[in-house]
């Protein structure tokens, strides 16, 4: 995560004049800001899933009306992260963790090769598809939206739901069907503009008292640390001081909100590099962005938190944080 950057080359006196502006005018640029939307095919959010899945993703994410391809990497990523071997505690395997006896019922050949193979991308991926829209056809008649009560069905099975009505009373399929629909937002091509976030002020009023600060590797602004951060242990702790918890590292925290286009950026938005300009999971570094083109950045051992230009050939693109789109975001490791 970390990353050598060229100072920006404005004074920091200048800087916080111009960011109290910025912080003041969050609120006011929400007004002309227009969210919603909806009626159009949905697209991948730019790198959100790796290049090596994202043709499969797109292609089979539409199998049915009731799944699309940002719902289906919002499942594969909370299922494992976009690992292919991986195996949990349940005996879940693969990509998109079937069991062994749900994949000998539901488990399809995706790629033609004559075989169906569970640790295989190109059957797993497919055969998630195939069996969301299975479960859509057994809940097709249960009142209410048919995607929710799919997920609920996943997790909880069709009877379930059907006896319930809709999504049953139970917490954790509750919680599940929240968690898919909320990530879902995190995979697709925004199609209007991105609402603007509440907290980024606050984020940013943060990270301002920390310009100057000695970069740590590692640094979550302990006192042990000397109030010392790195890149997304600054991110991190700016949400934390205004109730958003978002995850440890840069490449998780990419997941926590809608991508706003780089013409549409705004004060809080966090913004990513990458080592490969197709695949989220090769983020290295995060910073929060204040707006024309400036970032509030730790950048590297040996430099302070400072103020940088956020134009580098290697910008993946950005994040606004919801605190809804935070939570989401899968808590446990894969295989443990």
């Amino acid at each position: 995560m970390r990353k050598v950057w060229v100072v920006g080359g404005i004074a920091v006196g200048a800087c916080l004049s111009f960011i109290a502006l910025l912080v003041v005018g969050t609120y006011s640029a929400a007004a002309g800001i227009a969210s919603g939307g909806g009626g159009q095919s949905v697209a991948l959010a730019k790198g959100a899933v790796p290049a090596i899945y994202q043709p499969i993703v797109q292609k089979w994410g539409n199998l049915c009306p009731a799944i699309n391809p940002a719902l289906l990497a919002a499942q594969l990523y909370q299922e494992s992260g976009w690992k292919p071997d991986v195996t949990s505690h349940a005996d879940a395997r693969g990509i998109a963790q079937f069991i062994p006896g749900t994949w000998e019922s539901h488990g399809i050949d995706g790629n033609g090769d004559g075989k169906r193979d569970i640790w295989d991308p190109q059957d797993a991926i497919p055969s998630a598809a195939s069996y969301n829209c299975e479960l859509a056809k057994y809940v097709r008649n249960v009142p209410g939206d048919n995607t929710n009560n799919m997920l609920a069905a996943y997790n909880a099975g069709a009877y379930r739901v059907i006896k319930a009505g809709g999504v049953p009373p139970i917490s954790e399929t509750q919680g599940y069907v929240k968690t898919i629909r909320t990530l879902e937002k995190s995979f697709a091509r925004p199609t209007t503009r991105v609402a603007p976030s509440q907290q980024a002020a606050g984020a940013i009023y943060y990270a301002q008292q920390k310009l100057g600060t000695p970069y740590l590797w590692g640094g979550e602004g302990t006192a042990a640390q000397g109030g010392r951060f790195d890149c997304s242990g600054l991110t991190q702790a700016a949400y934390q001081s205004v109730g958003i918890t978002l995850p440890r590292v840069a490449n998780d925290q990419y997941n926590a909100g809608p991508h706003p286009a780089r013409g549409e950026l705004l004060p809080g938005d966090l913004v990513f590099f990458s080592d490969d300009l197709t695949n989220s999971r090769a983020i290295h570094h995060v910073g929060l962005y204040v707006g024309g083109g400036y970032m509030i950045n730790a950048p590297y051992t040996g430099a302070v938190i400072r103020f940088d230009k956020i134009d580098a050939p290697d910008y993946f693109g950005a994040t606004r944080v919801t605190k809804d789109g935070a939570a989401a975001l899968p808590t446990f490791k894969p295989g443990t």
